[in-house]
């Protein structure tokens, strides 16, 4: 494919993703106030889930096609993806004020969860009971949500007013629409994309480890950077949780259930689970220093992402800097990372908790 063509696809699927992003957003928003419940729940489930539909159909298929790794991959780099990725972004569009329980349960069953993800995984196998007690606790964890919900103070509300009841059906009628228009829009713009990039030289390889990976969690970057821009940052903040809690239990262990059981690759237990969890860990201080995620942090965000990706290129293409870089990233950046969020955590705790940015 020439490159106009390929520019054109990537035009198209971008406007698919803003629509769709939009409709799924407003959907969302009026589906939580139709039935009373926080729109931090619905990012959490209807959201999280639904846009995490594309990672779920690419994990089974590779399983199934014995491509294990493939689909451990992916999981493992779409929460790569959402954690640095997703939420730098939207703090970048605008800071991220998270509520007392995201810091306090949502970011912790995060963290526990991919704690437990790389704890079954650490004997180099994941098998069908492993599977299906992945499976059991989403299950468990979405009756929780729900549960909960109605019992809710009410102190998470949309931030600008869109709560229109509507008919019942109204709301998911305009949430389904919007989740078929981001599918849609990230094939067309992964492959406008990988396109542009064949027909620019870069290998397949690359390809491979950049744009698809990061295609099929487009739609949750669409659905985040637009909840953002209209203000519901809890609908944002909870689809990218959502979606992490969603890839480790129900895809992962899905896949491990329909592909009965598969091998852990030694590289993806001892790197790429482990930079998972660390994105995960991150989240903690950083939510916890005034309850918001600051553009300076969601910068950093950013900044982790594109040093993990230049890591998977380098390593890939076998680049002689990769060495390097490794012992810059081990031994200046994240030790300065670790400092500063330490010194920020404890400046908020000795600051009190009536000092602090309100829910």
């Amino acid at each position: 494919m020439s490159t106009l063509p390929a520019l054109g696809l990537l035009a198209l699927g971008l406007a698919l993703l803003v629509a769709g992003g939009e409709l799924l957003v407003r959907g969302a928003v009026r589906l939580a106030a139709a039935y009373g419940v926080p729109p931090l729940v619905v990012g959490l489930t209807v959201v999280a889930f639904g846009t995490s539909a594309p990672e779920l159909m690419v994990s089974v298929a590779a399983v199934r096609s014995g491509a294990g790794d493939l689909a451990l991959g992916n999981v493992l780099g779409s929460n790569v993806f959402n954690t640095l990725f997703i939420l730098g972004a939207s703090a970048l569009v605008a800071p991220l004020v998270v509520s007392r329980r995201v810091v306090r349960v949502e970011v912790p069953v995060m963290i526990a969860i991919s704690a437990l993800a790389l704890g079954l995984a650490a004997d180099g196998r994941l098998g069908v009971l492993d599977g299906s007690l992945l499976i059991a606790v989403v299950v468990a964890y979405t009756a929780w949500l729900l549960r909960s919900a109605r019992t809710d103070d009410g102190s998470e509300t949309s931030a600008d007013g869109d709560h229109g009841r509507g008919s019942w059906y109204h709301a998911p009628l305009i949430a389904l629409a919007g989740l078929a228009l981001l599918v849609v829009g990230a094939r067309q713009l992964v492959a406008g994309a990988t396109s542009l990039a064949l027909s620019l030289g870069v290998g397949e390889d690359v390809v491979g480890l950049t744009i698809v990976a990061a295609g099929t969690s487009l739609p949750e970057v669409a659905a985040s950077l637009v909840a953002t821009a209209r203000g519901h940052r809890d609908v944002a903040v909870g689809n990218v949780l959502g979606s992490n809690v969603f890839n480790l239990t129900a895809i992962l262990g899905t896949a491990t259930v329909a592909g009965g059981g598969m091998t852990v690759a030694t590289g993806l237990l001892t790197f790429d689970f482990v930079v998972m969890l660390a994105a995960a860990v991150a989240c903690l201080p950083i939510v916890y220093t005034g309850h918001r995620i600051a553009r300076w942090e969601g910068a950093l965000f950013l900044a982790y992402y594109t040093a993990y990706v230049a890591y998977l290129v380098l390593d890939a293409t076998g680049h002689a800097g990769l060495e390097h870089m490794w012992e810059s990233v081990l031994f200046f950046a994240l030790p300065l990372t670790g400092l500063t969020l330490v010194a920020l955590a404890a400046h908020a705790a000795w600051r009190g908790p009536s000092n602090r940015s309100p829910a």
